[in-house]
């Protein structure tokens, strides 16, 4: 992914955009190289493409002709651009976004940025330039030059899985941070004092950093603490839980209870411990958070919290569509979690 350095600050004047010129002048290329590399960038070397591209990001240029008919007429056309493909929930959020939005007579365009913050500022641009209305985003964690530019060429946008506590940006999702402080106090309650926490990666990413807290807080509550030996972050997949969960279980004074921030990270710990001969719930206590079928159906099943995945889509879809058709809208909404006991947790071994 290329990383675009983008400006601090907009324009003092916003309807004097940038000009294909000035593009070309600052990336020291031609205005038909510039061209080329907008429009058809499998026709420029990498080298002059990320020229233009970073000079093209850093005055928020974009296509007259684009911008044009952008002031003219609504494309109908709404972007969501997620983390990743490979996570199911996104999916799964998308979905029902796509489910909405075909109700009104409205498309998705659908876009991925691999918690890269620059690389989403840039499929941003790149999205208004071919006309997107509107767009719905992932999380509370974007690059500042992200929402100047959406200021800047007037896209609405509502950004899901969490909730702006500044309320700076329209938002639809939960509290991440007491999703995992409310099952890790149900582990509490069971009593256990020995926590292990399987996370993704917290940069740029906004969700793992709150439920990582949420954990902290509840131990810090109950005088208890999260020992750094017990913490493993890795990319969400099921291999890569299962190696981190390999590492809790080769400690010699390993954790009695795993708090994972979701439910792949549980599923990938819990077949490291079938691997490993560790019983669930009996020799350790496993949980989850957004209550998904791959975790509902393991062995014991898995103890989650339900999150709204639907309902965020279905939310986002709905303020897009009144802000666009100019109709009253609800700028933050916030849904209701809650814990989905099952048989992965039990009382520590004496």
């Amino acid at each position: 992914m290329q990383v675009i350095p983008q400006p601090d600050s907009k324009p003092a004047d916003a309807k004097a955009r940038s000009g294909a010129k000035d593009v070309a002048r600052l990336a020291g290329v031609s205005t038909a190289t510039v061209s080329r590399a907008l429009n058809n960038p499998e026709q420029v070397d990498p080298d002059t493409r990320h020229r233009v591209l970073e000079a093209a990001a850093k005055l928020r240029y974009v296509p007259h002709g684009a911008a044009r008919s952008l002031r003219s007429q609504r494309s109908k056309m709404i972007g969501a651009v997620v983390p990743s493909f490979d996570y199911a929930l996104y999916a799964r959020t998308t979905s029902a976004i796509h489910q909405r939005l075909d109700e009104r007579g409205y498309s998705m365009v659908l876009a991925e940025h691999h918690y890269d913050l620059a690389s989403e500022l840039r499929v941003a641009g790149q999205l208004i330039q071919h006309g997107v209305d509107a767009f719905v985003f992932v999380g509370l964690d974007h690059n500042p030059g992200l929402f100047s530019l959406l200021d800047d060429y007037g896209r609405p946008y509502v950004l899901t899985w969490g909730i702006d506590p500044f309320g700076r940006h329209p938002s639809v999702g939960f509290d991440n941070q007491a999703a995992t402080y409310e099952i890790t106090r149900h582990l509490i309650g069971l009593g256990h004092q020995r926590f292990g926490l399987l996370s993704a990666s917290v940069e740029g990413n906004d969700r793992a950093r709150a439920r990582g807290a949420g954990v902290r807080a509840a131990l810090s509550e109950a005088r208890l603490a999260l020992d750094d030996r017990f913490i493993q972050y890795a990319p969400i997949s099921l291999s890569s839980a299962e190696e981190a969960m390999g590492r809790l279980l080769a400690l010699p004074d390993r954790p009695t209870a795993v708090v994972a921030t979701n439910d792949v990270f549980a599923v990938g710990a819990m077949v490291a411990c079938r691997k490993a001969g560790v019983r669930i719930p009996e020799d350790i206590s496993i949980t989850g958070v957004d209550n998904t079928d791959l975790g509902a159906t393991q062995t014991p099943g898995l103890t989650s919290i339900r999150t709204p995945i639907v309902e965020i889509g279905h939310a986002a879809a709905d303020q897009i569509i009144a802000r666009l058709e100019g109709q009253p809208y609800e700028a933050f909404q916030t849904f209701p979690i809650h814990v989905v006991h099952r048989g992965s947790t039990a009382p520590p071994k004496n």
